[in-house]
């Protein structure tokens, strides 16, 4: 139970990395949500996935994998946009990798 709190926290500390921005550009609400729990769901994920690979690599996989929904809804209306998200998205699933590696395991 305390790894899944670890995890929690560790997600929306990521979560909140991801909004801040995006709260400064006085971006909708429900976009801001919804970022915020993409990530705090990843934080829950990442930790616990067992492949047989560095860690950072194992963050960065999966953090880029869960950001294709995001990059086919967003490619429509804003081009622009796809690249912060693929670099946000790569530091933050790095993170949550070695912040998991670090107080989880």
């Amino acid at each position: 139970m305390k790894n899944l709190i670890i995890a929690l926290m560790i997600g929306m500390v990521a979560g909140f990395i991801d909004v801040i921005p995006m709260w400064l550009q006085k971006m909708d609400k429900n976009v801001n949500f919804s970022a915020f729990f993409h990530w705090v769901f990843l934080g829950l994920i990442i930790p616990f996935v067992s492949w047989d690979m560095a860690v950072w690599l194992k963050g960065l996989i999966i953090a880029e994998l869960a950001a294709v929904p995001i990059l086919w809804i967003v490619v429509k209306d804003d081009k622009k946009a796809l690249l912060p998200i693929v670099i946000m998205s790569a530091i933050l699933g790095i993170g949550i990798a070695l912040a998991g590696q670090k107080w989880i395991y």
